[in-house]
């Protein structure tokens, strides 16, 4: 395959003013399209968030057409090489926020934001004896992967982050804090609302994960696992001399690194599951879940209610026996 046929997945961001994001939406998203990029770019009046795939030649026309704004020219595009397009559509959507925090008083970054630490200076904070590490992303982000020691908060969407914070102060209280997430621009947002609810020192890592695992000098040590991204690939890897594998199968706890959805559309909950027990609890995440009348998995594969019933049977008696 020549160079110019190869695909990219583009992650960026720029925090900068878009006067009207509904009418910049619309257009941007008819020039993604007569580029042939799919994707999933969010518009707001604060800027700009994206991620999106296509070829050498498309994903090079879109970053040099998009440093010919002047909003734009210095927006870092971290890129990937992929082997198709790692999104199924093209979508450019406006929206209040680039990253959903809804604080009462909302944190410009321009203004107030953790001190940027590259790849080199994270690595070596991480190893101070006075330094916490706080993730700064989901849960299920967290489980497939994390910064060796880091704190896991238990929350499902970020938006639940400042609540988790002051709820769990004494964990972070006089010390170093250092925050990371997938691409940067969460911990923008969050390090300066750290440092406005009175924590002092707070640093980001610039450039997030991604940014880490690409470091020629650190090259993504003490990650471990992978690291989850919101597009068809769920996972890349980032730890370029070392993998542990962090994941833990929801059935049984065995070493995994497979997610799966639920197959209850209701439910549409996001699992860590072997190939083996997908089919053995039909990629459901509960027993409600495996009977409810629109499960996926049974229509998938076109069970009758005499084999699912089987099946159900077969699991209470294992689950009996344990």
């Amino acid at each position: 395959m020549s160079e110019n046929q190869k695909y990219r997945v583009l992650l960026y961001y720029q925090y900068v003013h878009i006067e009207d994001p509904e009418e910049f939406a619309i257009n941007h998203l008819a020039f993604c399209k007569e580029l042939g990029l799919k994707g999933r770019i969010l518009v707001a009046t604060e800027g700009i968030n994206g991620t999106v795939s296509g070829t050498w030649d498309q994903t090079e026309t879109y970053m040099n057409e998009m440093k010919k704004d002047p909003r734009f020219e210095t927006m870092v595009f971290k890129i990937d090489e992929a082997d198709g397009h790692a999104f199924k559509k093209m979508h450019v959507r406006p929206r209040p926020e680039l990253v959903t925090l809804r604080l009462e008083d909302d944190i410009d970054p321009h203004q107030i934001t953790g001190k940027y630490l590259n790849p080199k200076e994270f690595y070596e904070a991480m190893q101070d004896e006075n330094t916490v590490v706080l993730d700064a992303r989901n849960d299920y982000e967290f489980d497939l992967g994390h910064f060796r020691g880091a704190i896991r908060p238990d929350i499902e969407t970020f938006r639940d982050l400042p609540n988790w914070v002051r709820e769990n102060k004494q964990q972070l209280e006089g010390k170093k804090i250092l925050t990371y997430c997938t691409g940067g621009i969460r911990c923008e947002k969050f390090s300066g609302w750290l440092l406005k609810e009175g924590f002092e020192d707070v640093s980001q890592l610039h450039g997030g994960i991604v940014t880490y695992g690409k470091d020629p000098e650190v090259q993504g040590e003490l990650w471990d696992g992978q690291c989850y991204v919101f597009d068809q690939r769920i996972a890349v890897p980032i730890n370029q001399k070392e993998h542990v594998v962090v994941g833990r199968d929801y059935f049984d706890g065995t070493p995994c690194e497979r997610y799966v959805n639920c197959a209850n559309p209701e439910c549409n909950r996001q699992f860590l599951c072997s190939e083996e027990n997908e089919h053995k609890y039909m990629r459901s995440c509960t027993d409600e879940c495996r009977v409810h009348p629109r499960n996926m998995y049974i229509k998938e594969h076109g069970l009758t209610e005499e084999e699912v019933q089987e099946r159900l049977s077969s699991l209470k008696k294992e689950v009996a026996m344990n």
